[in-house]
């Protein structure tokens, strides 16, 4: 029997961690006075005009995650 490698990119090696992270802003649970609909940083990403974001803050609150559905939405545009 073949060992498969730990680091493959099949989707059940990934950890569930990242398997339940929220892919974006709808999914994106907090900070609704900045993210909800209306609000002004949501306007900002959804209309493509982020230059610079510091996101600052206790680990496990979602800054990487938000970093994240940033980049994806972004890089889609790119594509």
């Amino acid at each position: 029997m073949k060992q498969e490698s730990l680091f493959s990119n099949r989707p059940e090696n990934t950890p569930l961690a990242s398997r339940v992270r929220p892919q974006n802003l709808d999914q994106f649970v907090g900070q609704q006075q900045l993210l909800g609909h209306g609000k002004i940083l949501r306007e900002i990403i959804e209309n493509d005009q982020v230059s610079s974001i510091i996101f600052w803050g206790p680990p496990g609150v979602g800054k990487t995650t938000l970093a994240e559905i940033i980049a994806k939405k972004n890089a889609i545009k790119f594509s």
